[in-house]
């Protein structure tokens, strides 16, 4: 086959407005179908977004001969779940963000990952795959700032609405899970190692019982990184990097627009330069990373290890919270 052919498990919002939109820009990926546990749900994002076949169920899809990889855009809850089947199924999944609801469940997923050697699995943590970040990567790697020794992040938006799915505990709802995951993955990507022990604060909301904002310190065996991620705080998002020698700035790290370019603003010994990265949307990368994974029977960019350490991290978070202290690894 040329093209990898997906399919989508749910009509959820990121998926037909984000995801799909750009995988079908894709060089190597092309989406033939999608499901809803309503048919009607499904019959109009096909329709809308040109989509050859809509099932009412998601076991419909997995059942199809034509498909050949699915992406689970569903609530966290139902990742593992819904990406175990698909397996057994015989399908490659692309899984969001976080891949479970603790470090556990996703072992779980990865232990069945490991039964089907030829299937490829991945976290859907997009933002790994725009070349902003490999651009950072290798300046830090290349000492661009001096020695690496602390990452600041943060990330926030505002919505207290109880049907949400983001304010829905049972569904893996609060700030931590759903946006907090990204300023723990950032620091483990930058200092290519995983953190030895963390501290964490959570607000929980009284009424929604989830956690509204979240502040955390990891500490690294080289340097540390601080975070501070909320569901109820006005919209904003950054990381700067620093080292011995400078610092690195990047505005909107983790959903940069794809139709304009994007900076890097970096400050060392040299002076202050930014740097400008071309347009380009980092779902239709991602989409085509994986796709060409499966093609060519290769490695896909971030092995399913990563999701079960990030999610090791937000569970001790969550358990540091809970203690009042320190939780080592």
């Amino acid at each position: 086959m040329d093209k990898v052919r997906w399919g989508i498990l749910s009509t959820a919002k990121i998926a037909v407005k984000d995801v799909i939109p750009a995988m079908q820009k894709g060089r190597d990926s092309k989406v033939v179908a999608i499901a809803s546990r309503n048919k009607e749900k499904a019959d109009k994002a096909a329709g809308e977004l040109g989509i050859e076949k809509a099932y009412g169920s998601y076991e419909e899809l997995l059942e199809s001969n034509k498909v050949d990889a699915i992406y689970n855009p569903l609530p966290n809850h139902l990742h593992v779940n819904w990406s175990i089947k698909a397996l057994q199924a015989g399908k490659h999944v692309l899984c969001e963000k976080p891949v479970a609801m603790s470090h556990v469940e996703a072992q779980q997923l990865l232990f069945e990952a490991q039964k089907h050697p030829r299937l490829k699995v991945m976290e859907a943590f997009m933002y790994r795959h725009h070349p902003r970040w490999s651009k950072v990567r290798e300046m830090v790697q290349g000492s661009a700032i001096g020695e690496l020794k602390a990452v600041r992040s943060f990330f926030s938006y505002y919505n207290d609405d109880p049907e949400n799915i983001r304010n829905k505990p049972e569904m893996g709802g609060g700030s931590l899970m759903d946006i907090g995951c990204y300023c723990i993955s950032v620091p483990r990507f930058l200092f290519g190692e995983e953190p030895v022990r963390v501290l964490g604060s959570m607000d929980i909301d009284p009424e929604l019982n989830i956690d509204r904002l979240t502040s955390a310190i990891l500490t690294f065996t080289t340097g540390t990184a601080t975070f501070t991620c909320s569901t109820q705080l006005a919209r904003h998002q950054s990381v700067t990097i620093f080292g011995t020698e400078g610092k690195i700035e990047l505005p909107m790290p983790f959903n940069p627009p794809s139709d304009v370019s994007t900076e890097i603003h970096l400050e060392n010994n040299d002076g202050e330069k930014s740097l400008s990265i071309e347009p380009c949307n980092q779902y239709t990368i991602q989409g085509d990373l994986f796709s060409k994974a499966i093609l060519n029977n290769t490695e896909v960019p971030t092995g399913l290890e990563d999701a079960v350490a990030n999610m090791k991290v937000i569970d001790a978070i969550d358990e540091s919270n809970k203690k009042g202290g320190w939780v080592s690894f």
